[in-house]
């Protein structure tokens, strides 16, 4: 199989059984806040205590991305002490997949 297109048409308990078979698999999420982009030059004159601007507004959302596709957006919460992230939105599978296919 080349694409979806030519995926099976499964029947609803197949597809329950599938999706139970990849529940266990492990996926990495991570939450990014900005990016920069800086010189070698200045990355080297970083020091403790240097800022750096990132590409957002304080109150813009955060993405959160799974194995660096983008899925959500979401804000900082506190949790027992901890940070966590509140998810605001969810990225459409649409846009999801796109991601994915830039990445290939």
């Amino acid at each position: 199989m080349s694409d979806m297109t030519e995926a099976p048409n499964l029947r609803p308990a197949d597809r329950a059984a599938n999706i139970d078979l990849l529940s266990g698999i492990s996926l990495r999420m991570s939450v990014e806040v900005g990016s920069a982009s800086i010189t070698l030059a200045a990355l080297l004159e970083l020091s403790e205590g240097s800022v750096v601007e990132l590409d957002r507004q304080a109150n813009d959302l955060l993405d959160i991305l799974v194995n660096g596709t983008l899925v959500a957006k979401g804000e900082i919460v506190d949790v027992n002490g901890r940070y966590g992230v509140r998810v605001v939105d969810v990225v459409s599978a649409d846009r999801r997949l796109a991601g994915m296919e830039r990445r290939s």
